[in-house]
């Protein structure tokens, strides 16, 4: 089933995807929640009933004519308010291609134990346009991700039992400003304002019996679910990142377990998978100048659009529009 979350008389409405067809909650049953927020607070009562009323939908046993064309409305973020939103390190060819790009050894402790950062819920935004500052618009690189949204409240979850937490995937894009995250970060905190400006999710969420033929086991000592599911970047129509979900060295059943060690999650917590290998533009240009020193580095830049494709996941499309002002952090600083 692929949820989606679009905007109706000023506020935002849950519905299912059927066909290209976009039908509010109300169409499968009268009594379901008609806000994703509500939805994944009622999941295990409400779930059951919208998934027979969606299979019913495709089988044409039930009709209706209260269905919108996907393009006549405006798509929210899937998840528009997420309670939390966490960010993962999964895919050991992007960590180990970035630090041999600068020249540095593969850190063990990646094998030993996964890790992730917070980013900023409130940032959280869909397709459409990502809104800049200036200084953003220093290095601005997108990364390709999926994520997870959680579906059930839980605490000291195992990793075991983890998959049942997880409502679905979706794409993620982690815009990232990294002259702003490499400058922070030289003080040993962060990433923070070179993240938290934005992060792409979207188009919808697919929940995971509609991915059943694409799941494959975990890697050798890993315990949980991966996707076999191809993931594309494309800017300005022109392809610049390829890899697979199954790629995941740590599982989000993995993720899941470190992040709820002590802490509770709750439905609407994302989590993130941590950019694929070279998906992202600092990867592919520090790959590109230990062949050729005089490379010249690609950024993103005000106009371009991003186009973010996972198998069955959609298409997750975003332009960059920079904000009329001159304001600037980077200015700000004080030598």
């Amino acid at each position: 089933m692929k949820l989606v979350c679009y905007m109706e008389e000023e506020r935002d409405r849950l519905g299912v995807l059927v066909n290209d067809m976009v039908y509010d909650m109300e169409v499968l049953h009268p009594d379901l929640p008609t806000s994703m927020s509500m939805f994944l607070n009622y999941w295990e009562d409400a779930f059951p009933v919208a998934q027979a009323g969606e299979l019913m939908l495709r089988e044409g046993t039930r009709t209706s004519n209260r269905g919108v064309p996907l393009n006549d409305v405006q798509l929210l973020a899937p998840v528009p308010f997420p309670t939390s939103c966490r960010d993962g390190y999964a895919f050991r060819q992007h960590v180990e291609a970035a630090r041999r790009n600068r020249g540095v050894q593969m850190i063990a402790e990646f094998d030993q134990y996964p890790v992730f950062y917070f980013t900023n819920p409130h940032s959280i935004q869909g397709p459409g346009d990502v809104n800049c500052m200036p200084d953003h618009l220093e290095k601005l690189d997108f990364e390709l991700e999926a994520a997870i949204v959680i579906c059930k409240h839980g605490r000291n979850i195992s990793a075991d039992d983890a998959d049942e937490y997880i409502g679905g995937l979706m794409i993620m894009n982690d815009l990232s400003a990294r002259r702003l995250q490499m400058e922070e970060m030289l003080l040993n905190l962060g990433p923070a304002k070179g993240k938290d400006f934005a992060t792409a999710i979207g188009p919808w969420v697919v929940t995971l019996d509609d991915l059943e033929q694409f799941v494959v086991p975990a890697k050798e000592n890993h315990t949980g679910r991966r996707w076999n599911l191809s993931m594309r970047c494309c800017v300005n129509e022109r392809q610049v990142s390829e890899g697979n979900l199954a790629d995941m060295d740590w599982t989000f059943a993995e993720i899941i377990e470190r992040a709820s060690y002590g802490v509770d999650l709750y439905p609407g917590d994302i989590i993130g998978s941590g950019t694929v290998g070279t998906g992202c533009f600092l990867e592919l240009n520090g790959t590109a100048k230990v062949e050729d020193p005089n490379y010249a580095e690609q950024w993103l830049l005000a106009g371009d659009v991003v186009e973010m494709e996972i198998d069955g996941l959609g298409k997750l499309t975003n332009s960059i529009v920079v904000e009329d002002t001159d304001w600037s952090l980077l200015k700000r600083k004080k030598i």
